[in-house]
């Protein structure tokens, strides 16, 4: 069981009303009369809904039933994303709708966790930085380097994101896949 003193801002996860929930946020909140109380932001993981919700301090949820696998991205088809598992090496198909969180980083023999509650895969995740090589973007002119400015790339990817103006078609950058955003060119 999971008591709401347990809580972590991201990672917690509760079932509750049969159905699997990720804490996002939650403020504890202590009024003048009464018990205190938890307001809470956060993700059912089947449908991507988003939810504030208030519990009473000290109550308590069951941890729901979600696995987590490194998987191994192949190649899409058809409109299926081929996944294999690196341990056992059975493969697994998913839809667009599954793989909606990893889709502007799917690179081919790239690890992503793949989330499943009850047998069902909910989300697939992408590693915290990736590096990626952009294709597209606007040349720069001499003297760029000096200004602090940014212009659009388009990534290996298909994802467009602001990068500095000295970058050009053909470099690897290394990028934040949480917040979509340019760290640094890689060799």
């Amino acid at each position: 069981m999971i008591s709401t003193s347990d809580f972590k801002k991201g990672s917690t996860k509760i079932l509750w009303n049969n159905e699997p929930w990720l804490v996002i946020d939650y403020q504890l909140v202590k009024p003048g009369k009464g018990g205190t109380y938890l307001r809470t932001k956060m993700r059912n993981l089947l449908t991507g809904r988003m939810l504030e919700e208030t519990f009473r301090s000290a109550e308590k949820f069951p941890e729901p039933d979600v696995e987590q696998v490194n998987m191994q991205y192949l190649y899409s088809s058809d409109d299926m994303y081929h996944f294999m598992n690196k341990e056992d090496f059975e493969q697994v198909d998913l839809s667009e709708d599954q793989i909606v969180g990893a889709k502007n980083y799917l690179k081919e023999g790239e690890a992503y966790s793949v989330m499943s509650f009850k047998g069902r895969v909910v989300s697939v995740e992408p590693p915290m930085f990736m590096i990626l090589t952009i294709t597209e973007t606007m040349p720069g002119v001499k003297g760029d380097t000096a200004q602090g400015g940014s212009k659009p790339a388009t990534l290996e990817s298909g994802l467009v994101i602001s990068v500095p103006l000295f970058l050009q078609e053909g470099d690897k950058i290394k990028i934040d896949t949480r917040e979509d955003k340019y760290i640094e060119r890689v060799n």
